[in-house]
């Protein structure tokens, strides 16, 4: 388990974008069930996934299987065209959207879900802190935060005594690190955690995309299909050879080296059936050695 301020999280953190998306509530629950009996805990989500339709199936779930207090839960404000933006008065009433749809008195990590100049920072911070001691959310977290935004961020926190900013949702994995440059020192000088996004790179750094022509029924296809050059090439082949040393899924090789990475709690990976939850799950056992760590590192 890893700790989020005095949360202890799975680190597997399992992504609920395609609930309500690409898995009905029949296909999502068959995935959460799945995940809680492994020992998952740590879901996340946001408002703007499938317009509320995320929150709510995890809301149901939550209480037909009476799992509240065993979870730990996620989501974010701002990207939704229904309640966009960081104002006061919008995260205001998008949390208390949120709380019922995911029918619960609070959440436990409430994420900004992007940067927005527009809005003070002062204004979103205090915003958020009402919220904490309102008791309606646990701890707050930021999505898509520059170093330098955040560090602003942070800086308002100590000085009005708000709480603070606790977790970091950035996008990075094997092929996208451009977190590494700038933010990822910071996030450790400044003792937070990180919870990437896109870990799997829309099912690339699964292997699930090999050429052109792999036939596929997911949407985010075309995307992935944009990894395929020779940097994508040769991590594939790095992530096979280890995947084929233990036995194990290339998914949770991927995964295992996010977890390696100082600072990350749990990659964020999400899963539309039962058989693609199967693929991540062996990466909260598996444990890559330096040398595999430096492997793909450098495939890069």
């Amino acid at each position: 388990m890893a700790k989020i301020g005095e949360l202890e999280v799975c680190e597997l953190n399992l992504g609920g974008n395609v609930f309500g998306w690409t898995a009905d509530e029949e296909q999502s629950f068959a995935v959460l069930d799945a995940y809680a009996e492994a020992g998952g805990n740590f879901i996340d989500t946001a408002d703007v996934y499938s317009g509320g339709k995320s929150e709510a199936i995890i809301g149901n779930w939550l209480t037909r299987r009476g799992r509240r207090d065993d979870m730990v839960i996620a989501t974010k404000v701002g990207s939704w065209a229904e309640r966009p933006g960081l104002s006061a008065k919008n995260i205001a009433a998008a949390a208390d959207d949120s709380l019922r749809r995911l029918g619960t008195d609070h959440i436990d990590l409430y994420y900004a879900h992007r940067d927005y100049d527009e809005t003070p920072l002062e204004e979103t911070l205090s915003a958020f802190d009402a919220l904490v001691r309102a008791g309606k959310v646990r701890h707050i977290a930021a999505s898509n935060y520059t170093a330098a935004r955040l560090a602003e961020a942070l800086s308002i926190s100590d000085r009005a005594g708000y709480a603070r900013y606790v977790a970091v949702q950035p996008h990075y994995n094997l092929l996208e690190r451009d977190y590494e440059q700038d933010l990822a020192p910071f996030i450790a000088r400044e003792g937070l955690t990180t919870l990437p996004y896109f870990a799997l790179a829309m099912g690339f750094l699964a292997g699930k995309y090999r050429s052109a022509d792999t036939p596929s029924d997911s949407p985010r296809a075309p995307r992935a299909a944009a990894y395929l050059n020779d940097r994508g090439e040769r991590v594939l082949a790095a992530l096979d050879e280890i995947a084929q040393a233990h036995s194990v899924p290339v998914a949770a090789v991927s995964l295992a080296w996010l977890r390696a990475q100082p600072t990350v709690a749990a990659p964020i990976a999400s899963a539309r059936t039962t058989e693609q939850l199967a693929d991540l799950l062996p990466s909260l056992t598996l444990e890559l050695t330096a040398e595999e760590v430096e492997a793909l590192t450098s495939a890069y």
